[in-house]
């Protein structure tokens, strides 16, 4: 027997990958095909305008990388930067760490700002840096906008701000994984030079498709970048789009398709409305963690998250057992604690194709683990803090008014 197997589906809320849409699993449950026939470059050139609609940009260029969102870092930072040059980076959590290494390892001269955990990025100390930057050896700012590890989102309309008042030229780098399709994200009006996402967060794809979407100004800083690239090298992209194959590797077939079918389903939405929904979800969790007695690790409502939020457990309560009992015994899949915060909190997922009612399944069961750990949780209290509001809130389903 398979020893993950349970009846029922996997409840799975953590925050990526997640769960998947029927119709994007039909339409990857495909053979393959042959990427130099005339249909892979014709889905491909819809596709790349239509990704171009979820980043809010007209005039950046995408790209569809077969990796994960590691790698979209890496092709970001490679293809705009050269080794020795100065970036303003930021840690505020597991995620933001892990690119900061990334990018001290691909040996750029790093400044980093780190915050407590819980914290967004300090934009004053990034205020301080450009101004004194007189002489513009500062080449980029790299920021996470939506840290996974600890519920955190940044305001890149004020990095953005921040950056004009000071009249700087960097480059605004953004981590978007767990933020794009799901968070107010506005390419062209904020100014960002490189946004990336990974397929398996938002977009509810399988793991697998790194996309990256450069500006105008990205696109000539690559020209002189000389930072070592090859696989993730923009040049080879840009190549054979004027070609008109678009392919130098070899992609997904059946990732191509599911990335259609998923993407027409944001557009079936409304990419408005998918944002909306997040915010909806985010905050009837918030309401549900405050109606069991426990704190949000985000110290400030300014920086909640709308696609994650991390629980901060009691001391007698290790937040590792919280998530294996859930998996053990109601078949729910929730976030470990990472790094610092390791034991210590536990991570809801509330991201990509989910909605009201199956986060309900999800509070109903954290507050079942709650009292098998110990808390003393009064059972249904977040749930109805949770249902009191969304009764309120959920719209009606256009489609069936």
């Amino acid at each position: 027997m398979d020893y993950t197997y349970a009846p029922g589906r996997n409840h799975l809320f953590v925050p990526g990958p997640v769960n998947i849409p029927d119709q994007v699993l039909r339409a990857m449950n495909r053979n393959n095909e042959d990427y130099r026939s005339p249909a892979i470059p014709a889905l491909t050139k819809t596709l790349l305008e239509d990704v171009k609609k979820i980043f809010k940009t007209t005039s950046g260029t995408p790209f569809l990388i077969p990796t994960t969102g590691t790698g979209a870092w890496e092709s970001a930072l490679t293809n705009t930067l050269s080794p020795g040059d100065r970036i303003v980076s930021f840690i505020i959590g597991q995620f933001s760490l892990l690119w900061v290494d990334q990018q001290q390892r691909l040996g750029y001269n790093v400044d980093v700002v780190e915050s407590e955990w819980g914290h967004g990025a300090d934009l004053e100390v990034l205020a301080s840096k450009l101004a004194a930057d007189s002489a513009h050896t500062i080449k980029a700012i790299c920021i996470v906008h939506n840290e996974t590890a600890t519920g955190v989102t940044n305001n890149l309309a004020s990095v953005r701000k921040i950056l004009d008042h000071y009249q700087h030229p960097a480059l605004f780098l953004v981590d978007g994984v767990s933020s794009i399709c799901a968070l107010d994200f506005r390419m062209d009006e904020w100014g960002v030079d490189v946004a990336l996402t990974g397929s398996q967060k938002a977009l509810s794809l399988p793991t697998g498709m790194g996309i990256v979407c450069a500006s105008p100004k990205a696109i000539e800083a690559s020209q002189t970048a000389k930072s070592v690239r090859v696989f993730f090298d923009w040049k080879d992209y840009l190549k054979f789009y004027k070609m008109g194959t678009y392919w130098p590797y070899t992609p997904s077939i059946q990732l191509l398709y599911g990335l259609k079918a998923a993407l027409d389903l944001i557009f079936e939405e409304g990419l408005d409305n998918v944002i909306a929904r997040h915010a909806r979800l985010g905050t009837a969790t918030r309401l549900a963690v405050e109606a069991w007695g426990l704190k949000n690790c985000t110290a400030k409502e300014e920086w909640f998250s709308d696609t994650v939020t991390a629980v901060v457990v009691p001391p007698y309560i290790d937040s590792s057992e919280v998530v294996r009992r859930g998996w053990k015994r109601y078949n729910l899949s929730l976030g470990l604690g990472l790094n610092k915060v390791a034991g210590k909190v536990f991570r809801i997922g509330h991201l990509g194709h989910v909605n009201d009612l199956q986060l309900l399944g999800c509070l109903a069961g954290v507050e079942m683990i709650l009292k098998d750990v110990g808390y003393p949780v009064k059972l249904g209290s977040g749930v109805a803090a949770a249902c009191a509001y969304l009764q309120n809130n959920i719209p009606m389903i256009p489609s069936r008014i």
